[in-house]
């Protein structure tokens, strides 16, 4: 049996591909790099893969997949794959797939957990005790402390991770309202939380507001100026899905401007900032009345967990051999002219 060449350009985990060789089985040579921009691997590694298994550090483009000349499947070890031109992968008949069953429940705890962080105020104390743990010593040190049960929580996409993350925040005893219009009817039924049509009537009547949607067309830059202004002014946003769905300029001015009271991103549009970006300012300067108080960032790290990153790495890994061994398929999220067998 001939030997398979596997290809990883922007590895996100320090050893030398442990589990993706163990999963993959002794008949498989891996390729493992740490780079951001495709000039960086040799031609002949793309040219030479059997497949892709990629993190998300990389752009996948039309140029990238046009080199690939034996490539029978790209794998995102991950769920998001904007960065990966789908189009031009099935032009040139190349499934891709994701990884959508790894890192629910971290993602959905994160968002929890930043919620948590502002209405209990932890950062707030924090900040304050370490500037002095004697006048820092004040239960009113918290801006935005308020009580949870009987609030609205508002879920933009009802998949497995906002589904997740519902039935967390009922758990709280917080009322659950969401919006979908790709989810089929009676999804909500089913997790018992309300149902809204529009994106609107969710802004509108949400306390807090935790996105969960993929980066599409239609949700680049959803959340902005006029939207932000559509929410209550005491409101929280969190994103823990894609950077890009919020336009962030205009989400710090509405922090500035008292338009809502905080927000917690996980995700930037260009991740990381750079130093001139809006975001990168507001955290240079730690007086900043955003930073700690009002804003909080964590780097792209919802997902993260030792065990979820055992998941990703090794789910991908069966993803890409079963099409290798098989030909069959499984979270296709193309469509390519020649479609292999849907995996059962």
């Amino acid at each position: 049996m001939s030997r398979l060449h596997l290809l990883t350009p922007d590895a996100q985990y320090p050893d030398d591909a442990e589990i993706e060789r163990t999963t993959a089985g002794p008949l498989v040579d891996w390729s493992i790099h740490r780079e951001r921009q495709p000039a960086a691997i040799p031609d002949k590694e793309w040219s030479s893969a059997d497949a892709l298994v990629v993190w998300h550090e990389m752009p996948i483009n039309a140029e990238v997949i046009e080199r690939l000349d034996r490539c029978q499947v790209i794998v995102r070890a991950g769920v998001g794959f904007d960065h990966i031109d789908l189009d031009a992968a099935a032009a040139k008949g190349i499934p891709v797939c994701n990884t959508p069953d790894y890192g629910t429940s971290e993602v959905a705890d994160h968002a929890i957990a930043m919620m948590l962080n502002f209405k209990r105020g932890l950062t707030s104390y924090h900040r304050a005790l370490m500037a002095s743990p004697q006048t820092g010593f004040d239960h009113a040190r918290a801006p935005l402390m308020g009580r949870l049960r009987g609030r609205t929580f508002g879920v933009v996409g009802l998949g497995r991770i906002g589904t997740a993350t519902a039935l967390r925040a009922k758990a709280f005893g917080l009322n659950v309202v969401c919006y979908d219009p790709y989810v089929s009817r009676g999804t909500e039924i089913a997790v018992g939380v309300q149902r809204v049509e529009s994106l609107r009537a969710l802004l509108e009547v949400s306390d807090v507001v935790s996105l969960h949607c993929p980066l599409t067309d239609e949700t680049r830059n959803m959340i902005n100026a006029e939207t932000l202004g559509l929410m209550k002014s005491n409101a929280i946003l969190i994103n823990t899905a894609r950077g890009a769905i919020v336009d962030v300029p205009a989400l710090l001015d509405a922090l500035r401007g008292d338009v809502i009271a905080g927000a917690a991103l996980d995700v930037l549009p260009v991740e990381p900032p750079a130093k001139d970006d809006p975001v990168s300012v507001a955290y240079a300067g730690r007086d900043d009345v955003l930073t700690g108080e009002r804003l909080l960032l964590s780097p792209h790290a919802a997902w993260s967990s030792p065990e979820s990153v055992a998941d990703a790495r090794r789910l991908a890994v069966e993803t890409a051999m079963l099409c290798l061994n098989e030909g069959r398929i499984r979270n296709l999220v193309n469509t390519p002219k020649r479609a292999p067998l849907a995996a059962e």
